[in-house]
Formats: structure tokens, C-alpha cells, sequence
């Protein structure tokens, strides 16, 4: 019987890569995001692929807009098996110069919107007593940068948000479970799209994976969700063990390097309103696809995120970058 996969923040980015990633085992793919053209090529793509595609154009910001997404895909696909949080909006910017409004914004979409996301799913799974949540979360959520204090914020708040209602269903006893991945640095449209402030065109922060990896990762997470959790990439498992294990050396580390680190060598254009009131991919022709702009310095394999599929190999995959980042956090104290 084929799944009944939702995923928010489909038409572009990590939810692109992933709905193709369902749709090549057949699954019914519920496709959510507020661009009209990025959801139809993303539904054509689940087609090709082989799977069955619904586009519902949605908010996720708006409770009632979830809410009313998910009823219009158990009326068309039936009981809904997974559903998968994706969506967000950022501004890259000094938290000193994010207005209020803008703050508010990020914050309903990547922090709220999880939040509408989960509601809609356990009001049609814990009745049922079955159906996983996958959150997608970020290294970013446990060690904050600077210049993105609206998503860092967002997702520390979805790693609590998601460990309280995990220990809710265990209280329960239900066989609902809802797990997290964590996701290094991908290269998806967002630095080209989402509201900037910098000097530079924004990047992310290598080594940058693609998002196919990432997607790999989530439907094996929706396949095996009794873990907490899932790192992708080295690099997430180094950056949380070392906030770990010296936090404020890396403060004072990512204070030095954290602007330049996330920026080009490039003029970016005008300050526009990126995509944080309305979407960029809306209208005919303006589909961005899974991919952002970084296709030259990303790459498409992650040997931890194999090794996060066994839970054995990645207990000693961590011990070893526990390790690694001890001998990093020594040698920024002997270096001042």
C-alpha cells in the first residue's frame, strides 16, 4: 500500500529533494509551500518519478491553512503516514538591524509553522495510533551563529517544542513517534532568495552538502523513527560536539570568522523583499528547483549520514568527533 507523505516547504530546497525522494517508491506526495510554479514542477517531478502528486498551496504560518491542507489530503490520498516539516523563511542580518515584524515572520514560519504542522498530523495520527513526523531541524539549533538570530531561534525552539511532545507520546504510550533531522550547511535557493542585509551575496558555511543528501536521510528517518534524532554531516556532528565541549571558545571563534564565512566574494543585487511576505516562486517560470547556486563547491555524499543509518557505527562516528573537536577546542585556547 502506498505512503501518504505531506511535506511542507516542497517547492524548492531540501522539501523538493524530498519529495522526489518519496515519489521513486511510490508514494502519494501531499506537496505544501505558498509558490503556485514551484509546486507544480515539484508535482510533475513526483509524477515522472512514480509517484502520485497533490499541490496545495498553503501558509504554514496559518494554522487554519494547515489544517485545511490536511484535510484535503486524507479527502484525496486517505490516512496521512508521514508528514514532514521543511518549510521556513530567515533574514540574513545583525539582529540589531531585523525589525520587529520581520523577526515575528521568521519565527511563525519556522518555529509555528512546525508547531501547525505537528497539530495537523497527531489530531489524524494519535486516533489512529500510527504515523511518523520527521522534523527538519539544524545544526543551527543547538549552536547558534551570527547574522541569523531569527532561525537560529526558530530552531532551538523546534528541538524543545519537539522533545516535549515526544515525551508526551511516550507518557501515552502511543505508537506515534516523531523524530528530528539535523542538517549541515545545503545548498539550496534560500541565499538567493530569502531577505538580505549583508554587504555580500550570503553562502553557506562549508563543507555544504546536497540536497539529495539530506533527503535520503529523512526518508530514512520516516522509515525509522523511534531515534531522537539524525545528524547529516560531518560538519553537524563536529560544530555540536565542540559547542559541547567549549562553548565559548567557539563564540569568540565565530564572532572572528561567522560574517565572512557567510559571504561571497560578490555584490549581491539591490536589497529586495526576498521571499519572506510573499514567495519568489510564484508565478509562471520562476520555479528554483531543489538546487541553489553553490553546485561547484557542494557535495552530493555524506559517509556519516550512511553511518547515521546504523546506530552502532555512528555511536563510535561521534566518540571519534567528540575527539576531534576537544583537540580543536585545546588548540583555540593555545592560539588566544
Amino acid at each position: 500500500m502506498p505512503q501518504t507523505v505531506v511535506i511542507t516547504g516542497a517547492s524548492a530546497g531540501v522539501g523538493r529533494a524530498t519529495a522526489r525522494r518519496f515519489a521513486r517508491r511510490g508514494a502519494r506526495v501531499v506537496l505544501l509551500a505558498r509558490g503556485r510554479a514551484g509546486l507544480e514542477a515539484a508535482a510533475a517531478e513526483v509524477e515522472e518519478a512514480g509517484g502520485r502528486a497533490l499541490v496545495l498551496p498553503t501558509d504554514v504560518a496559518h494554522h487554519e491553512e494547515v489544517e485545511k491542507a490536511a484535510e484535503l489530503a486524507e479527502a484525496e490520498f486517505g490516512p496521512i503516514d508521514v508528514w514532514i516539516n521543511v518549510a521556513f523563511t530567515s533574514v540574513f542580518a545583525p539582529f540589531t538591524e531585523i525589525g520587529p515584524e520581520e523577526f515575528q515572520r521568521v519565527t511563525d514560519v519556522a518555529y509555528l509553522g512546525f508547531v501547525n504542522g505537528t497539530r495537523a498530523a497527531l489530531a489524524r495520527m494519535v486516533p489512529r495510533d500510527r504515523g511518523a513526523i520527521v522534523q527538519v531541524g539544524s545544526a543551527l539549533g543547538e549552536r547558534s551563529i551570527p547574522l541569523q538570530s531569527a532561525y537560529c531561534g526558530a530552531k532551538h525552539a523546534v528541538n524543545g517544542f519537539t522533545s516535549s511532545v515526544r515525551t508526551e507520546l511516550l507518557h501515552r504510550g502511543s505508537r506515534v513517534r516523531v523524530t528530528v533531522v539535523q542538517l549541515p550547511a545545503v545548498n539550496t535557493p534560500q541565499f538567493s532568495w530569502v531577505r538580505s542585509r549583508l554587504p555580500k551575496h550570503p553562502r553557506p558555511v562549508p563543507p555544504i552538502y546536497q540536497p539529495e543528501v539530506v533527503a535520503e536521510t529523512i526518508a530514512y528517518a520516516a522509515d525509522h523513527p523511534r531515534r531522537k534524532q539524525y545528524y547529516v554531516g560531518a560538519s553537524t556532528v563536529a560544530t555540536l560536539w565542540a559547542n559541547r565541549f567549549a562553548p565559548a571558545v567557539l563564540d569568540r571563534y565565530l564572532a572572528r570568522t561567522g560574517y565572512a564565512s557567510q559571504q561571497t566574494d560578490t555584490v549581491p543585487p539591490v536589497d529586495g523583499p526576498g521571499n519572506l511576505w510573499q514567495p519568489l516562486d510564484d508565478r509562471p517560470g520562476d520555479d528554483h528547483g531543489a538546487h541553489g547556486v553553490f553546485d561547484d563547491s557542494a557535495t552530493a555524499r555524506s559517509p556519516q549520514a550512511a553511518l547515521a543509518r546504523h546506530p552502532a557505527l555512528a555511536a563510535g562516528a561521534g566518540a571519534l568527533a567528540g575527539a576531534a573537536a576537544l583537540r580543536w577546542a585545546r588548540a583555540r585556547r593555545g592560539g588566544g
